[in-house]
């Protein structure tokens, strides 16, 4: 999965799940969209189904510090090379 597959198929998990449409891919969710902890879970909840596995406790700690579509691009495109290197 490329970074621009995984950041499309997160921004349709915002229109869909949580009614954010073409949030800045650098706007602060949680100031600008009121993307609060319930929403965050459950966004980790789709990043799962996406990945196709289920996230660690340690992974999902690392979520935590997550403010921006950038950064949860780039913390999915991290999840999905370690499962790759971890089929292989």
């Amino acid at each position: 999965m490329t970074r621009d597959e995984i950041k499309k198929n997160i921004l349709q998990i915002f229109e869909t799940e949580f009614e954010i449409s073409n949030p800045g891919l650098d706007d602060n969710l949680t100031e600008e969209h009121d993307f609060d902890s319930i929403d965050a879970l459950e966004l980790l909840g789709e990043i799962e189904k996406m990945l196709g596995s289920e996230l660690t406790r340690q992974e999902k700690k690392a979520s935590m510090e997550i403010r921006t579509v950038n950064q949860i691009c780039d913390y999915v495109v991290s999840l999905a090379e370690k499962r790759t290197l971890m089929a292989s």
